[in-house]
């Protein structure tokens, strides 16, 4: 059966209508979360930047009062990054670095670490909530 003007604009508008996200009406981004439990948040009382997530793609940092979850992957090529003494991060691949921050200090890398968000749950443990 030969496809016909009136066939293809109700296809054309069924297919937007299947990629609309809800209650926004633009294209799906692509974006994942996940949720990571870091354990108990008692265990984040010291200042700096703990690297035990690394593999999961984020490191947790105690600055005083501020803790804080920041990604443990370069913005330029998708690299792990590695946490300095000094608490800079540092990308062994192409020799970008970031501040303590995550703010870019030099390049190739452009954009800033992105910071996740945490929460607690009942037990005190520190959730991250990790996009991708």
């Amino acid at each position: 059966m030969p496809l016909n003007r009136r066939h293809f604009l109700f296809l054309s508008v069924a297919f937007a209508a299947g990629c609309a996200t809800p209650g926004g009406g633009s294209s799906s981004t692509g974006v994942h979360e996940k949720i990571v439990n870091a354990g108990p948040a008692s265990q984040y009382l010291a200042d700096g930047v703990y690297s035990r997530y690394r593999d999961l793609g984020f490191f947790i940092v105690r600055r005083g009062a501020n803790l804080f979850a920041i990604s443990a992957i370069c913005t330029h090529r998708h690299c792990k990054i590695d946490a300095e003494k000094d608490r800079t991060f540092y990308c062994p691949c192409h020799g970008s670095t970031f501040d303590s921050d995550g703010h870019v200090t030099q390049g190739p890398a452009r954009r800033d670490l992105p910071v996740y968000e945490i929460s607690t749950d009942e037990k005190g443990d520190l959730l991250v909530k990790i996009t991708a």
